[in-house]
């Protein structure tokens, strides 16, 4: 009788001190992986003990089965799949809630506006998210904006400029559909948002011709050849100017250019078209101004065959109304903005302003001095008066 009563002491004793290591390993931090931090990858559809296998094997927790016993006394909790980033100590009970709470590791990336999709797959390759091959190929296709617009070559200009949280290890594909998403949701905003500030007689606005009538905005409901005009000119204005105040202006230029029948001479598309063939080293000359590519807008008439970089929201709304103006030209004023022209007389003095700029000159020259004639005429004045003084 004794014996089976030790035993039972025996058990009891060896369950409280399981339970005890259990609660411990549960509530005290524990850590035995490097300083810099460890990454454990939970894969989906991985049950508690496999994901407590992964955490006890990298390091981050006491107890595979304490971790285990946990998370079954939370059953509506499921832990989310994705990779996960340790590099401080922690106790099972957090290390269990970061997981089922969803808090995966992710970097900032930003993608800028006017930057095209060589510069995103350049980015993301020098901050190792992925070669810029796979980003490059992925946004050639276009088939994630084929309902919006079927028209379009590739995703270039529907790729939205903002910052996105990303995992270490992103697919290109997953990353191109998060910012083609991003662009449906703004393009719908700001649809919404410029129609809701004019009316129609029909409720609808009216297309533009080419890209729009001065005046009228496209609305979500537009046909999709007009919204890839629309997204084309806001390329182009988002790499002519950095200012938001003169993107509109830029817009009516081009939109006034278009309805008149004017080549838009724009340098941006062609260094685009030099991109996109691996010939622009960073210099435009005179000679590149006959590249024989359609996104040449010195030698081919009307807007090139689709955006020449992602817009930003200014731009697309720039786009989608032009200011009202006479403008047919622009030229730098280096100052980051642009003297604005009506009349090629006038456009060609901006450019002299502009190269006196360059110099380090005051944009007008100043005033010419009084003629020779003019200080003579004084002179010659008082001689007539003193003359018939002395008669």
């Amino acid at each position: 009788m004794k014996y089976f009563l030790y035993l039972f002491l025996v058990i009891v004793l060896a369950a409280g001190c399981y339970a005890a290591w259990m609660w411990y390993s549960m509530t005290h931090p524990y850590q035995d992986f490097p300083k810099e931090g460890v990454f454990v990858d939970i894969p989906h559809g991985a049950s508690p003990r496999f994901v407590g296998y992964l955490l006890q094997h990298d390091g981050v927790i006491r107890s595979k089965l304490a971790f285990e016993l946990y998370a079954r006394r939370h059953p509506r909790r499921t832990l989310q799949a994705g990779e996960y980033f340790f590099d401080h100590p922690m106790t099972g009970h957090d290390v269990f809630w970061k997981i089922a709470s969803g808090q995966i590791y992710e970097q900032a990336f930003t993608v800028r506006e006017g930057e095209t999709i060589f510069d995103i797959a350049h980015d993301l390759e020098a901050a190792k998210f992925m070669p810029a091959g796979d980003f490059i190929f992925a946004a050639s296709d276009p088939s994630l904006i084929r309902d919006f617009a079927p028209e379009a070559r590739t995703l270039e200009g529907f790729l939205f400029p903002a910052t996105y949280e990303l995992p270490r290890h992103p697919t290109a594909s997953e990353l191109t559909a998060q910012m083609v998403h991003k662009f449906k949701e703004e393009w719908k905003r700001i649809a919404a948002s410029d129609a809701n500030g004019q009316t129609a007689d029909d409720g609808q606005t009216a297309a533009m011709t080419p890209t729009g009538a001065k005046g009228q905005a496209i609305s979500n409901t537009e046909s999709p050849p007009a919204r890839l005009r629309i997204v084309t000119l806001a390329s182009l204005v988002e790499r002519e100017t950095p200012k938001p105040e003169e993107r509109p202006m830029v817009a009516s230029v081009f939109d006034n250019r278009l309805r008149k029948g004017m080549r838009l001479q724009c340098d941006p598309t062609v260094i685009y078209g030099l991109e996109r063939m691996g010939q622009y080293n960073g210099t435009l000359t005179g000679k590149d101004l006959t590249f024989d590519s359609p996104y040449n807008t010195y030698e081919h008439g009307g807007l090139p065959p689709g955006p020449i970089g992602n817009p930003g929201e200014a731009s697309l709304r720039a786009a989608l109304r032009p200011a009202e103006t006479n403008f047919l030209y622009f030229v730098a004023n280096t100052q980051g903005g642009h003297f604005f022209s009506s009349t090629l007389a006038d456009h060609n003095r901006n450019v002299l302003k502009y190269r006196r700029l360059l110099e380090g000159l005051p944009a007008d020259p100043p005033p010419p001095p009084p003629s020779a004639k003019k200080r003579q005429t004084k002179p010659a004045a008082h001689q007539q008066k003193q003359h018939r003084g002395n008669a």
